[in-house]
């Protein structure tokens, strides 16, 4: 939303939690502010989570005309109930917010609709409403799946109860069951009001899955919330009819990180200039999107976090990836599921464990060699 790093604005801990005022500071400006300025219709629906606490935190104080959806993360799909418990007291309340002109509404009438459905069906509802004008659209559309709490309407687990017995993740295949149904109906919609033909569509993950949740990483190492590969390495899409033949279907191995999202939408297809009061750390893609060569970055920066939102569990870490090289600092396996090779709960293979030593603090991959991190390479390779 930024195109810069959260360490440049006190972010980088961890999400914001349902009693924390904090939110994405005033002085940092948004895709959606610049998009605006270029002559965008602007509208999210789904998940913020980007601070709540006084109303210019909100999204339609931040660049986007309209809302629908959720401040935090992880409320209840069906009832969008969160409830938060401190040692002398619980917090809890509605979560589904519905932001029009008209002002803040708590939006009572998504209550029993299960998120991902909901969404989709507002999604539609914003791009039916701006087929009528001669704008151009920009859609912000975070779903709330496949995030925990695992859950799914039972029909959409029907196609795999013969193949997956682990309850959780037979739920988990039938929400991104929903989620793939979720996508086809928003695209089937831009289809029937004539905006599919000059819409490119992205896709893409925020983080590795959490395979304590039911996700699957495998065969990467770790998990969500840490800085081995199955943590950071996220997949995505980019579809449109305006893409070039010669790259279509095809796979890009190009570097790219979340950041570089805002300087190739606002620069590379919005057609706006990035003269930023504040230096970004994204760099615009587009150029090696279309033409599937090799992206302009050469080193990005996975995360520092010196005070750990989980101390004194963990220690402050880091992680920076140079070249083909990942250097990762922290005692990292305090818990060792956040280490291992986790694969899916319905196949016959067994975890791999760690076999690095107790309270090591530098970690050092070479990750086109070894994408999986099984050679750790710190003391072999004090200089690179």
């Amino acid at each position: 939303m930024t195109g810069r790093y959260p360490i440049r604005y006190g972010l980088q801990h961890h999400v914001i939690t349902i009693a924390q005022p904090s939110c994405l500071p005033s002085d940092e400006v948004t895709l959606a502010e610049e998009l605006q300025d270029v002559g965008y219709s602007t509208h999210a629906v789904g998940k913020w989570h980007l601070g709540f606490y006084k109303e210019e935190c909100l999204p339609t104080n931040r660049g986007f005309e309209t809302f629908y959806g959720t401040y935090i993360s992880s409320v209840d799909h069906f009832t969008y109930w969160r409830k938060w418990s401190f040692p002398n007291e619980t917090i809890s309340g509605l979560d589904l917010h519905n932001h029009t002109t008209l002002g803040l509404n708590p939006a009572w009438d998504g209550i029993g609709h299960y998120s991902t459905e909901l969404l989709t069906r507002e999604a539609q509802d914003v791009i039916r409403r701006h087929a009528k004008l001669e704008k151009p659209l920009f859609l912000y559309l975070p779903y709330l799946a496949v995030h925990a709490p695992i859950q799914v309407p039972e029909r959409y687990k029907e196609p795999y109860k013969d193949r997956i017995a682990d309850e959780e993740r037979l739920t988990m295949a039938g929400m991104i069951n929903c989620l793939d149904e979720g996508v086809r109906n928003v695209t089937d919609t831009l289809k029937e009001t004539g905006l599919y033909d000059n819409t490119i569509i992205i896709f893409s993950a925020d983080n590795g899955a959490a395979t304590h949740h039911a996700g699957n990483n495998w065969p990467l190492r770790g998990t969500k919330t840490t800085f081995f590969e199955g943590g950071v390495h996220g997949v995505g899409f980019i579809h449109s009819p305006l893409l070039p033949d010669q790259i279509k279907g095809t796979t890009s191995h190009a570097w790219m990180h979340v950041t570089d999202w805002f300087p190739t939408i606002l620069s590379g297809l919005a057609g706006g200039d990035i003269n930023m009061t504040k230096p970004i750390d994204g760099i615009d893609a587009w150029k090696a999107i279309i033409s599937n060569a090799a992206s302009n970055r050469r080193e990005l920066l996975h995360g520092i976090d010196p005070i750990s939102y989980f101390e004194p569990l963990f220690t402050g870490r880091a992680a920076l990836r140079m070249g083909d090289w990942k250097l990762m600092l922290g005692d990292l396996c305090q818990l060792k599921f956040l280490c291992e090779w986790s694969p899916p709960r319905e196949s016959n293979i067994t975890s791999k464990k760690p076999t690095e030593p107790r309270n090591k603090e530098i970690w050092l991959f070479n990750i086109a060699r070894d994408p999986l991190e099984r050679n750790d390479l710190a003391t072999r390779r004090p200089v690179l």
